[in-house]
Order: structure tokens, then sequence, then C-alpha cells
């Protein structure tokens, strides 16, 4: 418990300072890039007062100046800010449209590129999508929970499809993300924060070329990320 209050207070006395600084510069300038490292060094930062330390595989393998359509695992609220500040370079996420509502931050998120969307909406799934695509074409990375919420037992949940009919209408290369650990650290419904290691393994890119279909790629990846899982959380074997 004394962790993960070390961790929101160090993030609530951070939040004035960003508020100060990086809000006026990022409207005066019109350039996102000092407000999206002073969050992500928060973020990682927040993370490492809680005892949580941090393994990662495969990020050698990623051309830092390439953009990559990242999909990943989601069993824990630590995974954002454990796997956002890993990834290179700057990414988009897909976040609740409400978040869009609040005056400064919304015009914050629009100007970082963020794609709202609303979970229960279809047709809303399908524009952010198309949103989705957009960013990706200005050259920014997208990162995405491919299982749409939380796993409260730490096993893969059924993919959504949005993302592999935007990795298809992209053509950017898909990178399978593993994270093992946060569903120890904080599972879902738990408040209070274990110390441990988190390993977050990035998956070798699957290039366009190799997608097929977009139930094979589906299936690719789910192999991909289910294979990082500790055995216990991986699925049956037949």
């Amino acid at each position: 418990m004394i962790r993960t209050i070390a961790m929101l207070t160090f993030w609530g006395l951070a939040a004035p300072v960003a508020a100060l600084i990086g809000f006026p510069w990022t409207f005066i300038s019109g350039d996102i890039s000092l407000l999206y490292r002073m969050f992500m060094w928060g973020a990682w930062k927040g993370v490492r007062l809680t005892g949580v330390r941090v393994e990662t595989v495969g990020l050698d393998q990623l051309d830092a100046a390439g953009t990559y359509i990242f999909m990943s695992n989601h069993v824990s609220n630590l995974d954002p800010p454990i796997l956002i500040p890993l990834i290179p370079r700057r990414t988009s996420v897909m976040v609740k449209k409400e978040l869009f509502s609040y005056p400064i931050l919304g015009r914050a998120m629009r100007m970082g590129s963020l794609v709202p969307v609303d979970r229960g909406n279809r047709d809303a799934g399908i524009e952010a999508v198309k949103a989705a695509k957009e960013v990706i074409g200005q050259g920014l990375n997208m990162t995405i929970y491919v299982e749409g919420k939380r796993s409260f037992d730490g096993k893969l949940l059924p993919f959504k499809k949005g993302p592999f009919y935007l990795a298809m209408e992209c053509g950017v290369p898909v990178v399978p993300v593993t994270i093992a650990g946060t569903h120890y650290a904080m599972p879902k419904k738990r408040f209070a924060i274990r110390s441990g290691t988190v390993r977050v393994i990035f998956h070798e890119p699957i290039a366009p070329k190799d997608f097929g279909s977009r139930e094979c790629l589906m299936e690719k990846v789910r192999a991909a990320i289910d294979g990082g899982l500790p055995e216990e959380y991986q699925a049956t074997k037949s």
C-alpha cells in the first residue's frame, strides 16, 4: 500500500509541473514533444517508486526510426505506464472518448494525435480505426491492447477485430508485445502494488508481406503474445 501511495503522490506532485510548464509550452509552440517527454518520464519514475523493476526483451530488433503497430496483452493498470515509455519514438494510443471533453486535457490529447474510442459503440469503433489510420499515416506508432479490456486471470481474452483491420489497411509492421508480471504486481480490482519484476517482450515484427489474411494475422499475434506468458497463463495445448 505504501508503494502505491508513493507512486500516486509522485504523480500528484508532478502533474502541476506539467500543467505549469508543459501545457503552456505545448499550446504556444504547437509542439507536443516536451509534454510527451514529461509524461513518459513521470510515468516511468512513478512505477519505479513502487519497487517494480522492468526487464525488456527484443527492443534491439526494432528500427528506432520505423513506424509500427504494437499489439499487447493487458492485465493491469500498470501496463500503460510501463509499456508506453519503452516504445521507440512517440506513439499514439486509443483512449476513452469522454476524456476529450475536458478542455485543456482534451486539447493536448488532440495535439498528441491520440484516438478517441467508444468501446460500446460498433460504429464508433470503425471511426476509431479510420482515425488511427490517419495517425499512422503521419508516421506515428500506434499501441493497442488487443483484448480491449484487462484480463482478470492473466490469460488472454478474445481479441478485438479492429486492430487487425487497421493493420491490413495501413500495411506497416505489427509487433506483438507480451507483458508478464503486472498481473502479480497489480491485478485487476487490486489497489495495492507488490514489488517484483515485470518482463516486457517485444516479439519479432510481422512484416506486411507475412500478414496473410486478417484471421491469419490475428492467429500469429495471439501465438506470439501467448508464448511469452508464464506457462500457467498460456492457453492449454491440446
